[in-house]
């Protein structure tokens, strides 16, 4: 069961999902899969997929770059749920059980730190019957701006319109 912190009051729970409904109608990447958000908070989200005939590799089995999108979204609603820009400065995925056609995959991604512009997430994703297909983690790197400018971003106040347009020492 996720935690709860004091990040979950009704305004920060909102901007979590204002944020994630604003990067989501941009994401054509994880519309093209068909990425579903199913939870979002500060620190934290859950996205699902289903597994097309068109993600199968030679072996039968889910490629394991839709895997690794699945979990790169997941952390990127996740660490981006602040509505400040987040990155990813590096992420590495463990695959440890084949994912089949048909099956619906959950990815469920949740905060271990964040402290000034960095932070680490661990994303799980498991089939339908809850076994671990793949372990992700991604760690995170905060640049100047807002994902939706003039929303309160947590932590600080709104950037300017210079700030907004350049990347501060992104590592990408």
């Amino acid at each position: 069961m996720p935690r709860s912190t004091a990040a979950d009051t009704p305004a920060a729970l909102r901007l979590a999902e204002q944020t994630a409904e604003a990067m989501y109608s941009r994401d054509a990447a994880s519309r093209l899969i068909g990425l579903e958000i199913a939870a979002v908070r500060p620190g934290y989200s859950r996205l699902t997929m289903l597994v097309r005939p068109d993600m199968v590799n030679g072996h039968h089995i889910c490629h394991g770059g839709y895997l690794f999108t699945l979990a790169d979204s997941a952390f990127a609603y996740a660490c981006n749920a602040y509505n400040r820009n987040t990155v990813a400065s590096a992420c590495h995925i463990d695959f440890l059980a084949p994912a089949r056609e048909g099956e619906v995959l959950e990815a469920e991604c949740e905060e271990r730190s964040r402290a000034g512009r960095t932070g680490v997430y661990d994303t799980v994703i498991r089939d339908h019957n809850g076994k671990v297909i793949a372990l992700f983690r991604g760690k995170s790197y905060r640049i100047s701006g807002e994902v939706i400018a003039g929303l309160e971003a947590e932590d600080s106040a709104p950037a300017s319109a210079a700030a907004v347009s350049r990347v501060e020492g992104n590592p990408q």
